[in-house]
């Protein structure tokens, strides 16, 4: 039977690896129609030739949204009682072409309890990596954790 992690039970060193997610044209197409960011580097195939990269890329953010449910997906997260998403710091390095196929590891850096009782905040290194093993994107993701033995404060 498998059990519930909470923020008592994650280490700092606790890694989670993501399956792979190959990137399509219809994933930026739709995010394109999503987002609303139609730029020519994304959209137009003639323009993105004349770039420094040759060819179209993904959206900085499809990568990052992409990543998001990646790591939904690794395995055992379902069991993790993670209930928010806090915030982040986050740097593209390169990158992500149609055809390509990521998969991000999750390297928990550091963790600490917050004021309110029953809640701590847990720090995960983020990157995404490309079928190369180059990174592409890369940072660091706050999430609030549940725990499972909740100590209140005495009533005075």
């Amino acid at each position: 039977m498998n059990e519930l992690i909470f923020y008592e039970d994650i280490e700092v060193g606790y890694e989670l690896v993501s399956p792979g997610r190959t990137l399509t044209e219809a994933d930026i197409v739709n995010f394109a129609g999503l987002s609303g960011d139609f730029n020519s580097v994304h959209t137009d195939a003639e323009f993105a030739k004349k770039t420094p990269f040759g060819q179209r890329i993904a959206h900085g953010l499809l990568g990052l949204s992409m990543a998001s449910g990646l790591i939904m997906r690794s395995p055992g997260i379902s069991l993790h009682q993670g209930i928010a998403f806090l915030g982040m710091t986050w740097d593209f390095r390169q990158p992500v072409f149609i055809g390509d196929t990521v998969h991000v590891v999750q390297t928990v850096s550091s963790k600490r309890p917050t004021k309110r009782p029953g809640l701590g905040i847990v720090i995960y290194d983020s990157k995404i990596f490309n079928q190369h093993g180059t990174v592409c994107q890369e940072g660091n993701l706050k999430m609030l954790y549940m725990m499972r033995n909740v100590v209140t404060p005495a009533a005075e």
